[in-house]
């Protein structure tokens, strides 16, 4: 199985602090509206909220019915109303159209709104044009950063690659550099900052201007280095299928706020069952980041050993049975438990991905990454056309369209839109009449002889969304050569997340940096990815032993979202090299949840 921790591997911070200075604030903000409340929630606040304020937090918070936004006429009879919502015209538009009715029936009412991370300009501007301003009250819940597991903390803001990378909205800009702001002031100061991408470099100097405003204090640092990079900087990454096991969880039955329900077909039993997915379940633990085809022979192996540790009943006298059942057999019980989800889930994944000719599936996506035997892909797609590829030199003409025509009889022509979304991030490509690979090569070959550095700007512009995956791959050595064998049971690097055929371009480029201590030797990179890069050196460490620890304690924030796999490659990097890696992201993503955000086209 996975390799063991170094001895030397440094210790993780506590996190946890950040859900108790969130809980605070809340009930510090609830009680500013004294009295009984009736309290509405959105949609997606509800999980996150639940991981750090309960029912019964509220209930003692005099909160007295649970309401959840929908955007309907409300039903509530408490003369107090607090709306606690992310900063969207469409649910302030709400919220005045219930201040509106209540005052066009002469109701009175007291009103609060409360708006998660952040309240913007255009939310404030709407109160005042619908000409309730005067008629609520709003604060901002800084809720900023909710940790998922020991070294997961996520924003839970997964409109932001929507926002950010599609559309060009960068409001979350501010929110992901207060999040980092946060953390510096608890667990810095930060010896060292690398970054690559527009958003990562906006990120960091909001963080910059945000320290220069508030008090410096001088603490111990609990991390050392950090690591800022934007999600279109490896927009491959995502859109492979996952094979870890905590990867596959979250692709089927998929995971939410670090919580899964498990349905009949997993517990045996005509009930589903929410389970929280970190490490103190031992199981899960121990399995989470291996590939697939290892964690049958694991839990078999478990099964077994549990078998023994009950069999070893039989032979005690009565004082080594008490001593047994007050010590052991309650946490034999739940281990039981654990190892009977998790058997089940596997089983049900192993049903669900034959139905789909998953190992079909990976093959080709293996094929693409290689850039090999492309006719056979088109041929697997247009079987099986019910997701999007990257192609790394784009569609040849007749193929697109081929593709196109397909998709849109086969799901509507609703998704013309989605295929412009998709050319706009270049995710799909097609390639211009006459400008095939080698013809470009060619013509940058001839521009570099001519020197002429405008041109071959230029030339490089053309070739952006042609070549520039193969030449990466080339460059950092992605793709494995497929003539050695690859033995998952003992991975020798951080392709074995994808079964050996490709370590992600995102934790590559964080191994390089680290080894490099910055930027210099991949100025050739950075140019493929247009990455604006940076790497800044703050507070120095002095030298002493857990100053020493700390800088082995990498943070790295990924704005955009960042996919299971990516996790489990960073952890596999920490034990290789003896770093501890903590991944702060903007939420966790997979393929699907990149193309939703392409069909989705919310306002």
């Amino acid at each position: 199985m996975a390799h063991s921790v170094r001895r030397d591997a440094p210790e993780l911070p506590d996190f946890s602090l950040l859900k108790r200075l969130a809980r605070d604030q809340l009930i510090y903000l609830l009680e500013q509206l004294p009295g009984k409340k009736d309290l509405f929630i959105e949609a997606d606040l509800m999980s996150p909220l639940d991981r750090i304020a309960n029912v019964t937090t509220l209930k003692e918070h005099e909160v007295d019915k649970l309401y959840k936004v929908e955007h309907k006429s409300i039903v509530s009879t408490s003369d107090q109303l607090c709306f606690l919502i992310r900063p969207r015209i469409q649910t302030v538009k709400w919220i005045c159209d219930v201040v509106n009715a209540d005052k066009a029936v002469g109701k009175f009412r007291r009103y609060k709104v409360i708006f998660c991370p952040q309240k913007f300009y255009a939310c404030e501007t709407l109160l005042e044009e619908q000409g309730i301003i005067g008629d609520v009250t709003t604060d901002e819940w800084s809720f900023y950063l909710l940790p998922l597991d020991d070294d997961i903390i996520s924003l839970e803001l997964p409109e932001f690659f929507r926002d950010n990378f599609l559309e060009g909205d960068q409001r979350w800009v501010r929110t992901a550099g207060s999040a980092l702001h946060l953390l510096h002031s608890l667990y810095g100061p930060f010896s060292k900052v690398y970054g690559i991408g527009r958003c990562s470099k906006m990120a960091y100097e909001s963080w910059r201007e945000q320290v220069k405003e508030g008090e410096q204090r001088v603490r111990q640092a609990d991390i050392g280095n950090v690591f800022l990079i934007d999600r279109d900087v490896d927009l491959v990454t995502p859109l492979c299928s996952q094979v870890v096991y905590e990867g596959l969880v979250d692709d089927i039955f998929r995971i939410k706020c670090g919580c899964v329900e498990f349905g009949p077909d997993v517990t045996s039993s005509d009930k589903s069952m929410k389970v929280m997915l970190n490490s103190q379940d031992k199981v899960f633990n121990e399995i989470r980041n291996e590939h697939f085809s290892q964690v049958f022979g694991f839990l078999s192996q478990k099964a077994r050993n549990l078998q023994t540790a009950y069999d070893k009943r039989s032979g005690m006298d009565i004082k080594q049975m008490k001593t047994f059942v007050s010590e052991e057999l309650k946490g034999l019980k739940k281990e039981h438990r654990l190892l009977s989800l998790h058997i089940g889930a596997s089983e049900s994944m192993m049903k669900k991905k034959t139905k789909q000719d998953f190992q079909e599936m990976l093959k080709t996506e293996h094929s693409l990454l290689e850039g090999f035997e492309i006719r056979e892909c088109i041929s697997f797609i247009e079987e099986h056309i019910n997701r999007q590829v990257i192609l790394f030199s784009g569609l040849l003409p007749k193929d697109y369209r081929s593709l196109k025509a397909q998709y849109l009889q086969s799901y509507g022509v609703d998704h013309l839109l989605t295929f412009s979304n998709l050319k706009q991030l270049g995710l799909l490509v097609e390639q211009q009449p006459g400008e095939t690979l080698t013809v470009m090569e060619s013509r940058v070959g001839k521009l570099v002889n001519d020197k002429t550095a405008g041109k071959l700007t230029d030339a490089f512009s053309s070739l952006a969304k042609k070549s520039n995956f193969r030449a990466l791959s080339r460059r950092l050595n992605l793709v494995p050569k497929s003539d050695e064998e690859y033995d998952l049971r003992v991975p020798r690097d951080m392709a074995y997340i994808f079964s050996g055929a490709y370590i992600p371009l995102s934790c590559k480029l964080i191994e390089q940096v680290l080894e490099r201590d910055g930027w210099t030797g991949l100025e050739e990179v950075t140019r493929m990815i247009n990455g604006h890069e940076f790497a800044v050196t703050g507070e120095t460490c002095k030298g002493d032993h857990a100053e020493q620890f700390s800088a082995r304690i990498i943070l790295v924030m990924f704005l955009g979202g960042c996919t299971y796999s990516e996790i489990s490659a960073l952890r596999f990097l920490g034990k290789e090299k003896g770093y501890k890696f903590v991944v702060v992201t903007t939420a966790i993503t997979n393929s699907a949840r990149v193309l939703e955000s392409m069909l989705d086209n919310h306002a």
